[in-house]
């Protein structure tokens, strides 16, 4: 350091005038002697006082810089000490070897020294695992910290971030939530009212949701005589859901002490500063709402995620047949572009797929349009493989049946792809057809999913019909009438009907009846309906088998399993779970079993009680609320059971 300062460059100047003052005074001295005695003294002390001068400057700076070097490493050790930074080092074995008093202060204890740092908390295990340039939260007691493990120096540091996550938690309560409410079958009930009648409901229904809104801090405002608006933020999202959105009940009940059946549908948009964004988010999920039936809650997030509410009551059936003709009249057009039509159901099909895509193919040919129907043969249960021997008999339908690898190779671009009675692709024969398709409909009766098929042309999704068959049949009604339906087709298209309201015992409209009143006139066979829905004895018995082996809950909830070494047909296990839902005391059933394709397969059913449509979407499939289905990718029939049984509880509780 004191070579450093003596290389100042102050001194380079002060010799170079020494030496000018030498020469001066010598020149004086010769050229008159006093002036140069004179010249000589003054410089001697002026020189002296410049040289001192530098000498204390240079002096008192260098005491300086060794007072400041003291006060910065005391500084430094105070910072250590008594910074609000809680700091920690540890060994090779995350054993502490010294923490600073904060540190020490954060975990409430005399000293860490000694301790190992998983025994602290749980969470240093993940922390320790991490990347050194991750930053960790981490919460002891009422505080919470942002951990930064520098894996070489063996050092960790925590930064109090609690004020922060305050601010962050006021900040996302605060944001802005939008809700739809639409009053699901008010037109229709309105229609038959007198004008005293309807301002009654209408005053119910408004005095009702405004209450809601008023005990919620919810700004509600009526926009339409059948839907209203409403203002929230993400707080008083969180406590309706905590709620589980009580309004859908007090709508219901109310309505019904009045001899009116209303229903809500809410859809909410939630997780965006845009309000242009969280409408439309608000908008999609009263879509997908009525898509399921309605009298339910969804919820969607900007970024995706969807969470469902409600949907305790069964649909009520209001299908008019102005969408009917208007669906069938837009379904002709877009065969007529076409110059092939493809019909998909789902994977395994059942009647209703078979007998549904067996119409939409009918459709096509009534438009004069070439239709095919795209089947695995090495995927028929054996109602549908005797469906499917009759098939054979008439070679002009049978010739119109292939195979995926098949329709892949014929798909144009004016190719039409119609899916039937699904509208996930998971579900699909082959997703590649969907994918490969720039004309696709979907035509279903399940309540509609997260899963969709996208980039649709034309949906005809409507939950309240009975069957895919069903709303097959009422759309050939409003086809020309080139061609009539034959026999064979007829009789496909009443045994979807038949197999999915069990013979009109479940989800049964009128609508239902019109449908197979109308094919019953095409020439229908009954008889041969059931037998191809006869099953033979062994059937039967293995059917026996699953329901020996039931387990039945206190709460009325009946699953039965099967074996993991057999692989069972999804008919099969649909029926099993239908007859345990006959029995005295079961309120809901499940049937669990391999299938011919490798997964688990669980058939649930209910009386209404419990909704077996949630369950089974918790799992990944979906349904309705009576009567739904799901595959498992699981190894074993223990696991799926064990993750049903972690469903049922978990929604149980929400309902405590």
């Amino acid at each position: 350091m004191t070579s450093f300062f003596r290389q100042r460059s102050i001194r380079y100047p002060l010799a170079a005038l020494s030496l000018l003052g030498v020469l001066a005074a010598v020149f004086l001295f010769f050229f008159q002697f006093w002036i140069g005695l004179l010249f000589t003294v003054l410089f001697v002390v002026g020189l002296g006082f410049a040289w001192t001068l530098e000498e204390k400057t240079y002096l008192d700076a260098e005491k300086h810089i060794e007072t400041l070097s003291y006060r910065m490493k005391k500084v430094g050790e105070e910072a250590l000490l008594e910074l609000p930074i809680g700091i920690i080092l540890t060994n090779e074995k995350n054993i502490i070897e010294w923490a600073n008093p904060y540190a020490v202060k954060m975990f409430d204890s005399e000293t860490l020294v000694g301790e190992e740092l998983p025994r602290l908390s749980e969470q240093f295990h993940t922390i320790l695992k991490g990347d050194s340039h991750d930053a960790h939260a981490l919460t002891i007691g009422e505080q919470t910290y942002n951990v930064h493990y520098k894996a070489e120096e063996k050092l960790i540091y925590f930064f109090n971030i609690t004020k922060q996550k305050e601010v962050e938690e006021l900040y996302h309560a605060d944001r802005s939530v939008l809700g739809i409410l639409l009053i699901d079958n008010y037109d229709e009930l309105a229609q038959t009212m007198d004008d005293q009648t309807r301002s009654h409901l209408n005053s119910i229904v408004t005095s009702c949701i405004n209450r809601w809104g008023i005990e919620n801090g919810i700004f509600v405002k009526r926009i339409a005589s059948d839907r209203f608006l409403a203002v929230l933020n993400e707080e008083t999202l969180a406590q309706l859901e905590k709620n589980k959105f009580s309004i859908l009940d007090d709508i219901r009940d109310t309505t019904g002490e009045h001899r009116t059946s209303l229903t809500l549908s809410i859809g909410v948009g939630t997780g965006s500063a845009s309000l242009i964004e969280l409408g439309e988010l608000a908008q999609s999920s009263l879509d997908l709402v009525l898509g399921r039936g309605g009298d339910q809650v969804a919820i969607k997030r900007s970024d995706g995620k969807l969470k469902f509410y409600g949907g305790k009551t069964n649909p009520v059936e209001k299908r008019t047949r102005v969408r009917a003709r208007v669906i069938s009249h837009a379904l002709r057009d877009l065969i007529q572009g076409s110059d092939q039509v493809f019909v998909m159901g789902h994977k395994m099909p059942d009647m209703d797929a078979i007998g549904a895509a067996i119409g939409v193919r009918k459709m096509a040919r009534m438009n004069h349009i070439e239709g095919f129907v795209i089947v695995n043969f090495n995927e028929l249960d054996a109602s549908v493989t005797r469906l499917m021997d009759e098939i054979e008999q008439d070679t002009d339908l049978f010739d119109h049946f292939i195979d995926s690898e098949t329709a892949l190779s014929m798909i144009t671009e004016r190719s039409l792809v119609v899916v039937v009675d699904t509208h996930k692709p998971s579900m699909v024969i082959d997703e590649r057809i969907v994918d490969k398709a720039e004309k696709v409909v979907v035509i279903d009766h399940h309540r509609r999913g997260e899963e969709f098929i996208n980039q649709t042309m034309l949906v005809y999704m409507e939950p309240y019909a009975s069957s895919t068959a069903e709303l097959v049949t009422e759309l050939i009604e409003y086809q020309p009438k080139h061609e009539e339906l034959t026999m064979l087709e007829s009789t496909a298209l009443l045994a979807g009907i038949v197999v999915d309201t069990k013979s009109f015992t479940l989800r049964t409209g009128a609508r239902t009846f019109e449908a197979a009143s109308y094919l019953r006139t095409k020439g229908a066979d009954t008889v041969l309906v059931q037998r191809l829905l006869k099953e033979d004895i062994a059937t039967y018995i293995e059917r026996a088998k699953l329901i020996e082996g039931v387990e039945l809950t206190e709460e009325g909830i009946a699953i039965a399993t099967g074996e993991n070494e057999k692989a069972y047909g999804s008919v099969l296990i649909a029926q099993t779970a239908d007859i345990l839902l006959t029995m005295q005391g079961v309120i809901a059933s499940f049937v669990i079993a391999p299938r011919m394709d490798g997964k688990i397969g669980i058939s649930a059913r209910s009386l209404g009680e419990v909704n077996v449509q949630r369950v089974m979407e918790e799992l990944g499939g979906g349904g309705h609320l009576t009567n739904a289905a799901c595959q498992l990718n699981v190894e074993s029939v223990k696991v799926a059971k064990a993750m049903l049984k972690s469903v049922l509880n978990d929604l149980q509780n929400e309902e405590e």
